[in-house]
């Protein structure tokens, strides 16, 4: 059964070359189940090429509320990653938080 008060949200962007999950992908994904009345991160993922560094981003954006805006999510990945995936890890959660806020204009209240 789903959660009525969970959505699934993916951000987008170019893998840089000379990464390994270039191999396998050409873009970098995240992915979040977003709980809607506060737009925060309940669990995140993301389609770097090892697990460890998936877990990673996940634990990093959890609990991060997307309608605090996009800031505090770039700077948490510009000061904790320091794999050449940066910039697309960057450009991901902000193609994420462009996709919530335009869920969020278009999703109309239920009575």
């Amino acid at each position: 059964m789903v959660n009525q008060n969970i959505i699934f949200i993916a951000g987008h962007a170019r893998l840089p070359q000379g990464m390994a999950a270039k191999s396998i992908f050409d873009t970098l994904t995240i992915t979040a189940e977003v709980e809607t009345k506060y737009g925060v991160i309940l669990e995140a993922s993301c389609t770097l090429a090892t697990a460890h560094g998936r877990e990673f981003i996940g634990r990093l954006l959890k609990g991060i509320s997307l309608q605090d805006g996009i800031d505090y999510s770039v700077s948490q990945i510009q000061q904790y990653y320091f794999g050449k995936a940066s910039n697309a890890l960057v450009a991901a959660i902000k193609d994420l938080h462009k996709q919530y806020l335009q869920i969020q204009t278009e999703t109309v209240p239920c009575k």
